[in-house]
């Protein structure tokens, strides 16, 4: 199921449904289909390239930004996974665009909000080296900005975030953390997390990082109006997370 899972959300870019549309259309015989197929792609094109109309889908669903009050303390960070990756021709590890969600919980530790980080990142690639685990690398990190490493656990082995619930509930029972915890991943990915986290039997406070998409500090009809390629990104991401959101609530993960 995991790896059907991370085969169809492959499929869920718009992208390769234009290109596709347009080869059909290519290919088609009848003169009425192809002209059809042109123009829907060419429809689809200025849809799903238009940076408005994702931007508001985005905003409308995604954790809106949330600032702590100074006396605001929490037992612990849970740090969802997907900032950092191993990259297989050089054997390196780089940081992703969603980096802040690493950067946000160090700042909170340090700003005394969080007493314990629990990391929950193991490996969600099909392919690629399973000798590499997230968690591990964040943990070392996180140890090298002076953070107490006994105040610093890990879950090195789940696959989703579903595992990361369960496996952060098993660290947070052992360690008998008082609840509520704080919740650190993607704001566009906070919904779905905060739900499966609940449904696991875990008191939650969601803290959004790594916003790919902000509200508009003003009117700017670039926009608006002309197709950006960051559009398409942006509805591969919401796409997948519509399609989680609905996958975990038929299986009733969360």
């Amino acid at each position: 199921m995991f790896i059907i899972g991370k085969l169809f959300t492959a499929l869920l870019n718009p992208v390769l449904w234009i290109v596709l549309l347009f080869l059909w259309g290519l290919l088609a015989k009848k003169e009425k289909r192809k002209k059809r197929c042109f123009v829907a792609g060419v429809v689809m094109l200025l849809f799903f390239s238009n940076p408005f109309i994702i931007q508001r889908f985005t905003l409308a669903y995604q954790a809106k930004k949330y600032s702590l009050n100074k006396d605001e303390v929490y037992s612990a960070g849970i740090l969802l996974g997907g900032f950092a990756g191993m990259n297989e021709s050089d054997r390196q590890v780089y940081y992703g665009e969603a980096s802040d969600r690493f950067i946000q919980t160090a700042e909170l530790y340090k700003t005394g909000h969080i007493h314990k980080i629990i990391i929950a990142a193991g490996s969600g690639s099909i392919f690629q080296d399973k000798s590499f685990r997230e968690a591990d690398f964040a943990q070392e990190q996180l140890i090298n900005l002076c953070i107490p490493p006994g105040d610093v656990f890990a879950d090195r082995d789940s696959k989703n975030t579903a595992e990361n619930a369960a496996n952060a509930k098993k660290i947070i029972d052992s360690l008998q953390l008082k609840p509520p915890y704080l919740l650190i991943t993607s704001a566009v990915h906070m919904p779905r997390a905060v739900r499966t986290f609940t449904k696991a039997g875990l008191i939650v406070k969601p803290f959004p990082a790594a916003f790919a998409v902000v509200p508009p500090s003003g009117f700017d009809l670039e926009d608006y109006i002309i197709p950006s390629a960051a559009a398409f990104k942006n509805w591969h991401v919401f796409l997948k997370e519509m399609v989680g959101t609905a996958a975990y609530k038929i299986t009733g993960r969360g």
